[in-house]
């Protein structure tokens, strides 16, 4: 493919046209697992955000009841109930490239969480946040579009956004090297999914693109060293024989912070 799939203006017309069926056909192709791995990845988030209450080996207060989470490549707002079944008063910021994502998840909000979601249409590479504005920082399923110089960058905003002590938990579909199953894996991404797509989506090849940019993408070791780089604490964990991989950790609170 000649085209640069990691450019930000490829991947925002990509959500675009894929963005009404964005939901279903996730759930659909990836056997229901993609729900269970966003609720692992709110998991891993609500378990950094306790360790980021340790300081000098103590445990400090209860966490602030309504944190500031950024969502970041936040797609239509598929782990929101999984955030605010957690945490029923935080307050999300989306961030995400793609107008129609933005829209679909307008459409989904009702009831008291319309009120406590915002919506950025930004790169998440760029946010123009002010440092230490979130408490929280979440990512379901956008790393696979960055490339390694990419990655770094968002290990960098995540950095500048987070307060110090707060957390974050990101998760993305991987290339499960050295697992048994991975060649029956790859022919299902590279072969069978692009094939179900033509003949049940008009002969669209938007959501096949998952094949190229998991084999592009890995898994999160190297957002994990990125992240280190960045100051951050990181914890890598592998899902389902390492379909998915998981990097999720602190800001660390500065010494003269925790000795105050």
């Amino acid at each position: 493919m000649s085209q640069d799939i990691h450019d930000p203006a490829f991947v925002a017309a990509l959500f675009d046209r894929c963005s009404t069926r964005y939901r279903w056909w996730s759930a659909i192709a990836s056997f229901g697992f993609v729900d269970r791995w966003r609720r692992d990845c709110v998991g891993r988030l609500i378990g950094q955000r306790n360790i980021g209450r340790i300081v000098k080996g103590e445990v400090g207060g209860k966490p602030f009841p309504a944190p500031q989470i950024v969502d970041l490549m936040a797609g239509s707002g598929e782990g929101w109930p999984y955030l605010l079944d957690a945490m029923p008063k935080a307050r999300i910021n989306a961030i995400d490239i793609s107008q129609a994502m933005h829209a679909r998840a307008q459409q989904r909000l009702h009831g008291t969480a319309r009120g406590r979601i915002s919506h950025t249409l930004a790169d998440a590479l760029d946010t123009k946040l002010q440092p230490e504005y979130a408490d929280l920082v979440i990512s379901n399923f956008g790393l696979k579009t960055l490339n390694p110089d990419q990655q770094r960058m968002l290990a960098a905003q995540i950095a500048h956004v987070l307060r110090p002590g707060g957390a974050y938990a990101l998760i993305e579909v991987s290339d499960p090297d050295g697992w048994l199953m991975r060649p029956i894996y790859r022919l299902y991404l590279d072969r069978i999914l692009p094939l179900i797509e033509r003949l049940f989506l008009k002969g669209a090849s938007d959501f096949s693109m998952i094949g190229a940019y998991t084999h592009a993408f890995g898994d999160c070791s190297v957002m994990a060293q990125a992240l280190r780089e960045a100051g951050l604490t990181v914890s890598m964990e592998r899902h389902i024989s390492g379909c998915a991989t998981s990097v999720a950790g602190i800001k660390p609170v500065a010494k003269s912070a925790a000795h105050a």
